[in-house]
């Protein structure tokens, strides 16, 4: 006896009516500030040989990341599903991630090895070329961040992007320290000194986001569900003997799903009928864990053992 049930959410609903959608423009032009000013700052680093602004500029790749996820998470979310892909192209996100994640590595382990040689071998860095590239970052990054300041507030996904922009401004503040340490000192360590405080940004956040990709595609329990506590709550349910085959997994960031088969006394299924039972094992989790898309299979006493027979 199966039946399902998806706690009232519509997946593939338009966007539009979200909290994070309402900010779309908003995303938008924070993403095209952060890509400009990383171009320009990549050329700086170059005509400046300032390593520090080149670290600067992958950190702005992160931002740019956290940006795109949080439009890509809108965009996906409005696509309605088909016949040939379920869960329409919900996933699509979750594999750039995993491909940026891994450039951003590549790019920060290139960092942090360009600053160890910097140190044995010192370049000329132009402190002032350094500085004007790094308050020009600084400058775009408080327009990004007075575009989704508000937003912050009400969507997640927004305040999100909003705390990448944030610790990208901490970096534009470090490319010009080191800049005017080197115009008014002349020591130019204060670069690679710069690029690895930036790179140490850079690596911890994406080792992070990488994990959690690995753990979507693994198909790991989404973050915050624990699977005991679920287990329980059904149990707790009034006429459940029993749930097997229990599963919580993530389609894409914001989208958790589950899948249990619960065994129900049939005395109780017969006196309050299916429908009912499934208000109140929806219920139940709705109340306790943030779950949108939840499928029970109601089974009498005994079902289990028939099933086991007919796979063997």
């Amino acid at each position: 006896m199966g039946a399902g049930h998806d706690h009232g959410h519509a997946h593939g609903a338009p966007a539009g009516g979200t909290a994070s959608a309402a900010y779309r423009g908003r995303l938008r032009a924070a993403l095209a500030i952060t890509v400009g000013v990383m171009v320009v700052q990549i050329v700086g680093g170059l005509l400046a040989d300032s390593l520090a602004l080149v670290a600067d500029a992958a950190h702005m790749a992160t931002d740019a990341l956290g940006l795109g996820m949080a439009l890509l998470a809108i965009h996906f979310a409005s696509r309605p599903p088909s016949e040939h892909r379920t869960f329409g192209l919900a996933r699509a996100e979750i594999l750039a991630a995993l491909a940026n994640c891994l450039l951003l590595l590549g790019v920060g382990g290139y960092v942090l090895y360009e600053a160890v040689e910097r140190f044995v071998t010192p370049a000329a860095t132009k402190g002032g070329l350094a500085f004007g590239f790094g308050a020009i970052g600084l400058l775009a990054n408080l327009v990004s961040l007075t575009l989704l300041m508000r937003g912050r507030k009400e969507s997640l996904n927004v305040r999100g992007a909003f705390l990448e922009v944030a610790a990208d401004a901490l970096g534009s503040v470090a490319v010009m320290l080191s800049a005017l340490v080197i115009v008014t000192t002349g020591w130019t360590a204060a670069d690679p000194i710069a690029s690895l405080v930036i790179a140490l940004m850079i690596v911890p956040r994406t080792v992070k986001l990488l994990r959690e990709t690995l753990d979507v595609l693994l198909e790991a329990a989404p973050k915050g569900v624990d699977m005991a506590q679920v287990r329980e709550h059904i149990l707790g349910t009034d006429g459940v003997e029993d749930v097997h085959d229990l599963h919580a997994w993530t389609i894409t960031s914001g989208m958790p799903v589950l899948s249990a088969h619960v065994v129900v006394s049939s005395e109780v299924l017969n006196a309050i009928g299916h429908e009912k039972m499934l208000h109140e094992l929806q219920g139940c989790l709705g109340d306790h864990f943030d779950v949108e898309h939840c499928t029970f299979q109601l089974e009498p006493r005994g079902h289990a053992e028939h099933e086991a027979r007919l796979c063997h």
